[in-house]
């Protein structure tokens, strides 16, 4: 899934539209519960060096929180990372390359959703 997929999923999924709240990051958009406002999902752009990939150039990723208990199971698989600029402990971060399979994501955004609700 491709990040114009994943906010049209979110968007349709969830019933909320993504919110750019930086202005020197417009490309940044987060996805939040319209009743408590947290946060449960947020699409960057960054360079793949933040990651620790090679190659120049940017990658389009979604952060999304999971359970602590699951975290160290779910970075070991290919597109799955410790969260960029998150907390590590309950955050994961998910290439939107196509290297995270479609229902993997889906799952992992559900999760997200339940744990911030």
């Amino acid at each position: 899934m491709n990040r114009t997929e994943l906010e049209a999923y979110i968007t349709e999924t969830y019933s909320v539209s993504g919110e750019q709240l930086w202005m020197s990051t417009p490309t940044n958009t987060v996805f939040r519960h319209s009743r408590n406002q947290k946060w449960f999902a947020v699409i960057l752009d960054i360079p793949r060096e933040k990651l620790g990939l090679s190659g120049g150039g940017t990658l389009s990723v979604v952060n999304v929180k999971c359970d602590p208990r699951l975290i160290g199971s779910f970075r070991e698989e290919p597109g799955i990372f410790p969260a960029y600029h998150m907390n590590k402990a309950h955050w994961l971060t998910l290439a939107l390359d196509g290297s995270v399979e479609d229902g993997k994501l889906k799952f992992l955004l559900d999760m997200s959703y339940a744990l911030t609700k």
